[in-house]
Parts: structure tokens; C-alpha cells; sequence
């Protein structure tokens, strides 16, 4: 399955949202849960430092790291279900140290739910390494309370 790794544009902003919001509706796998109001998050979209995947005109999945003044970026990505384990949150991931480097971040880190396995292996493959774990960090709509990973990768 073929696929294209390039920066987002204003055009994206629908698009990224309406994927945003069909890995909110799975529950398991970002902080978001449903409803998401898709216009808002299309309006409210950091459009700087996203990346998109994109297969034909579909965007298929987006990283997006957001420089903080200390130097170090925070991530966050998304893959549409049937996109994951087809090299593309590789292909994110590694566009996203290029990009981090490129204007001179020391660090990415990010959050990820313990049972997210294959995030937390491809955190890995990169680098990424177990920083703590923050205890009940997360309410869920359910009234469950989620830990989350943190790692993070020196640059």
C-alpha cells in the first residue's frame, strides 16, 4: 500500500479531524474519546509542525509535535485503523525526528496508554525510552482511570 509523507496545509484541516475523530470513536487508543465536534477540531487545528499520511487524496494518518519553549517537542499521531502495521507511523515518526532536529529541538516525548502495544514498539524502534509512568492520569467516559507512559527521545 502505497503512501506519501508530507507537511499539512490548511486543506487538511477537515480531513485530520474526521480521522482524529474515527481513532476517538475506538476509545483505546488516544486521550479523546467521543464526541468530537469535527468542525471545531478542524478550525482549532495546529497546522504548523503536523505531519500527514496520505494515500491517494486520503489522509491516512498525522503526527504532530508541538515545540515548547524548553526545547523539546511534545508528539501526538493518529493512523486510521486499517493503515497500522503498513510502515506508516514509521514513516511519520522518522519525518518528525528530521523535522524536530531540523529546527533544533533536543527532545520528543510523549504520553501512550500502557496497553497500546504496538505504539509503545514503534516508540521503541525509534529510541524512545520509558521516562515514568503517570498513575490514574486519564478518566475515561466509562469512570475507568488510565496510566500513561511517558518517554521521550534525546535528539
Amino acid at each position: 500500500m502505497e503512501f506519501e509523507i508530507r507537511p499539512a496545509c490548511d486543506e487538511d484541516r477537515l480531513p485530520l479531524a474526521v480521522l482524529f475523530a474515527a481513532v476517538a470513536e475506538e476509545r483505546d487508543g488516544i486521550a479523546t474519546e467521543p464526541p468530537v465536534d469535527v468542525e471545531a477540531r478542524a478550525a482549532s487545528w495546529t497546522i504548523g509542525g503536523t505531519l500527514v499520511a496520505v494515500a491517494g487524496a486520503e489522509i491516512v494518518g498525522f503526527l504532530h509535535v508541538e515545540p515548547t519553549r524548553h526545547g523539546f517537542g511534545e508528539v501526538g499521531m493518529a493512523i486510521a485503523r486499517e493503515w497500522r502495521g503498513c510502515g506508516v507511523g514509521s514513516a511519520l515518526l522518522a519525518a518528525a525526528i528530521e523535522w524536530a532536529r531540523e529546527r533544533g529541538l533536543h527532545k520528543l516525548s510523549l504520553g501512550v496508554f500502557p496497553h497500546n502495544a504496538g505504539a509503545i514498539a514503534l516508540y521503541r524502534k525509534f529510541g524512545f525510552v520509558e521516562e515514568g509512568r503517570r498513575v490514574k492520569h486519564y478518566r475515561r467516559a466509562s469512570g475507568e482511570l488510565w496510566d500513561a507512559l511517558e518517554m521521550g527521545l534525546l535528539l
